[in-house]
């Protein structure tokens, strides 16, 4: 596996570009990340969103009509990709497979499985590869998503936070802002953010 990572825009969100057998996976490609993609891929396969977040999607239509290859999204964040809820200017997609929870799929031999958790918004997954997570806004390094944004919940927040504590596996974290961290050194410190959240509400 090689993994190629950009921060794009403002927010500096990472854009992934994961390679397995010559063949790309595009993960969160944000503002003006359509010619870098564009001219580090080989033989790109699909575009997947971790979440519906304009940073995370802007480059989504770009890359679909630039390359024709599919577009997945948690089905709970897919009306953000039309409706544009942050008043960004964001360009509409148009997913071709939502993803209702957690949901396993077989990409051109390459086995990825989104895992649900909601809380900084509705569909909030992190996308497993093997022995990666590319956990979006969910997990951060020392650090989680925001639960105050519009269709965010600290309810659903905690009850994720929790779901991640009960995985025994680690998994390297490839997270949409910041630098890599593990799921073992990230449950070190999640008791404490569950706690957290909880005083918020």
């Amino acid at each position: 596996m090689e993994i190629k990572i950009q921060p794009m825009g403002t927010y500096q969100t990472n854009c992934y570009i994961i390679t397995i057998d010559n063949k790309d996976i595009i993960v969160d490609p944000g503002v003006n990340a359509t010619q870098w993609v564009i001219s580090h891929t080989q033989n790109p396969v699909a575009i997947l969103n971790t979440h519906g977040h304009f940073d995370h999607v802007w480059s989504n239509r770009d890359l679909q009509n630039e390359l024709k290859i599919p577009l997945y999204i948690p089905k709970d964040d897919a009306f953000m990709l039309q409706d544009d809820p942050f008043g960004q200017g964001t360009p509409t997609s148009k997913p071709d497979v939502l993803v209702d929870g957690d949901g396993e799929f077989n990409i051109e031999g390459i086995k990825v499985k989104y895992r649900h958790f909601p809380g900084h918004t509705p569909g909030n997954s992190i996308i497993e590869i093997e022995d990666i997570w590319l956990s979006g806004d969910f997990l951060f390094d020392g650090s989680i998503g925001r639960w105050d944004f519009p269709y965010s919940s600290g309810e659903d927040m905690i009850k994720s936070l929790q779901k991640a504590m009960k995985i025994e596996k680690d998994f390297t974290l490839y997270p949409g802002h910041g630098i890599s961290t593990t799921l073992k050194k990230e449950q070190r410190v999640i008791p404490q953010w569950i706690e957290y959240v909880k005083h918020t509400l």
